[in-house]
C-alpha cells in the first residue's frame, strides 16, 4: 500500500493529469492512473503540483526583528548595517530562536522546505550560530536549512573574524560565507576571498559570497571569486549573491566577465526584493535598479536563483516569505516577462536553487524525495501571475500544510459570482 496518492496533477513536462505515488518517503510513481491503494489520496483537481520552493539566500538570525531598536529611516544598506550592530548586545538566544522558528512557520505554509540562512560569525559569543546549528536540527524533519557563516563586519575588518570564522565551521556550519566589498579596502576584499576560498577548499565546503552589493562599477570582487573558484579547483561549489554592482559595470568589461564565471562554474543568487529596495540610493534621476544580469548570465549556462534575503528586519521592513513574489519582482525589475523567462524565474525559486545548495534527493521523478506543493494555479506563468494558495505542501510524503482553496464570492444585484483569477 503506498502513503499517498495525488490524483489528477497537472505536472511540467506531462502532457496529461497524472497521478503521484508516495511511499517511505520518496516518489515511486508518476502515471497517468495509479491502480493501488493509498493510506492518503488527495485530489489535485488539475491543479499545478511542484517541487518545494527554494530560497537560496536569507538571513534567518535578523529576521522578524523590524524596529528593534530603531526603524531604518533611509532605508539604506549601512543604516541596516549600522542597526544591526547596535542590536546585536541587545540579542538573546530566546528571541533569535522564538524569531526564527516564527519565520520557518511562514516558510512552510508558502511551500518553502530548503532555505540558505546566513549567520553573523563577528559576535564573539557566536551566539546566533549556536541558536540556528539548534533550530536546525529541531527542524530538519520538516524543512531543509543549510547555515552559512558569515562575517558581516568583515572577515578581516572584525578583530578575530578569522578565528571566529574557523569555529562557526567547527561548530558544523555548512558554508563558507564573505562579504568582501565591506572590507576596509579593496586589497583586504580580495585577500578575504584567497583565506575564505582555501578555508573552503581545505574543509571540503561550499562557498557562498555576499560579493559586489554596491552601486560602485568598479567593485570586482566577483572576478576575484571566479579566479580563486578556478584556482582551487571549486567548480560548481561556488555562490557570488547579490553581484548589484554588475549592473553599473560597463559591457565590455560584464563581456569578459560573464564566460570566465561559466567556465567557473558559478552560481549566482540575485536577490529582487530587497536588492530593488535598496540599490540606487544616491543616484538623482535616472536611478539604477542595481541588479545582477540575470537574463545575461542565464544565456551563458550559469545557474541562477533567487533569494528573498530578508523579512521585516533592518534592511527591509515588508515580506511574508513567498518565493514566488520575489520571482514576480524578478520579471518586472530584470526585464523577464516574456513566456520562457518567466518560467526560467519559476525555475530559480525551485530547480535552480536546489542546484545551488546541492540538495540532494529534490525534484518530481520518481526515486525523488516526496517533497511537494500543490498550488491552486495550473501551469507556471499562472503561478508567477497569482502568487497562488499554497493548497498541500508535502514533506517525505506528508501533509504538514494545508489551506483551503480562496474563492471570492460576489452578489451584483440578482447575480452571483465566484472569482479566483485563474
Amino acid at each position: 500500500m503506498l502513503e499517498l496518492i495525488i490524483k489528477n496533477s497537472t505536472v511540467d513536462g506531462q502532457n496529461d493529469l497524472v497521478d503521484i505515488g508516495c511511499k517511505d518517503g520518496k516518489i515511486v510513481e508518476i502515471s497517468p492512473a495509479i491502480k493501488a491503494d493509498a493510506v492518503k489520496i488527495i485530489d489535485a483537481e488539475g491543479q499545478l503540483v511542484t517541487p518545494p520552493f527554494v530560497d537560496s539566500h536569507f538571513h534567518m538570525d535578523a529576521t522578524l526583528s523590524m524596529g528593534m531598536p530603531r526603524l531604518n529611516q533611509s532605508g539604506t544598506l549601512l543604516e541596516g548595517i549600522k542597526i544591526w550592530g547596535e542590536l546585536k548586545p541587545d540579542l538573546t538566544p530566546e528571541g533569535i530562536k522564538k524569531r526564527a522558528l516564527k519565520l520557518i512557520t511562514w516558510a512552510i505554509a508558502k511551500g518553502n522546505l530548503a532555505i540558505r540562512s546566513h549567520v553573523d560569525t563577528t559576535d564573539p559569543s557566536l551566539m546566533a550560530v549556536d541558536v540556528l546549528l539548534e533550530v536546525r536540527a529541531e527542524m530538519k524533519n520538516f524543512i531543509d536549512i543549510q547555515l552559512v557563516a558569515f562575517p558581516q563586519d568583515g572577515l578581516l575588518r572584525c578583530k578575530d573574524g578569522l578565528a571566529l570564522m574557523q569555529r562557526a565551521l567547527d561548530k558544523g556550519v555548512d558554508v563558507v560565507g564573505g562579504i568582501p566589498h565591506f572590507e576596509r579596502t579593496m586589497d583586504d576584499g580580495s585577500k578575504s576571498i584567497k583565506l575564505l576560498c582555501e578555508m573552503a577548499a581545505e574543509r571540503g565546503l561550499m562557498v557562498d559570497m555576499h560579493c559586489d552589493e554596491s552601486d560602485d562599477p568598479h567593485s570586482r570582487h566577483i572576478e576575484m571569486l571566479t579566479y580563486q573558484t578556478q584556482r582551487l579547483g571549486l567548480h560548481g561549489r561556488v555562490t557570488g549573491s547579490h553581484l548589484t554592482s554588475m549592473h553599473s559595470m560597463d559591457n565590455y568589461y560584464v563581456s569578459k566577465l560573464l564566460p570566465l564565471m561559466a567556465e567557473a562554474q558559478m552560481n549566482c543568487v540575485c536577490n529582487p526584493l530587497v536588492n530593488m529596495n535598496l540599490q540606487g540610493r544616491h543616484d538623482a534621476y535616472p536611478k539604477r535598479r542595481g541588479l545582477m544580469r540575470v537574463p545575461e548570465l542565464m544565456a551563458q549556462g550559469i545557474n541562477v536563483s533567487l533569494g528573498h534575503d530578508d523579512v521585516m528586519d533592518p534592511w527591509y521592513p515588508m515580506g511574508t516569505h513567498d518565493m514566488l513574489e520575489v520571482a514576480h519582482m524578478g520579471a518586472h525589475a530584470l526585464h523577464m516577462t516574456g513566456v520562457d523567462q518567466q518560467e526560467a524565474l519559476f525555475n530559480a525559486v525551485t530547480t535552480n536553487g536546489a542546484k545551488t545548495l546541492n540538495l540532494e534527493g529534490y525534484g518530481l521523478s520518481p526515486g525523488c524525495n516526496a517533497d511537494m506543493v500543490v498550488l491552486q494555479a495550473t501551469s507556471k506563468l499562472e503561478a508567477m501571475r497569482l502568487h497562488p494558495t499554497r493548497l498541500y505542501v508535502i514533506r517525505r510524503g506528508k501533509v504538514i500544510s494545508q489551506t483551503p482553496r480562496v474563492v471570492a464570492s460576489l452578489t451584483l444585484g440578482k447575480d452571483s459570482h465566484s472569482v479566483d483569477f485563474e
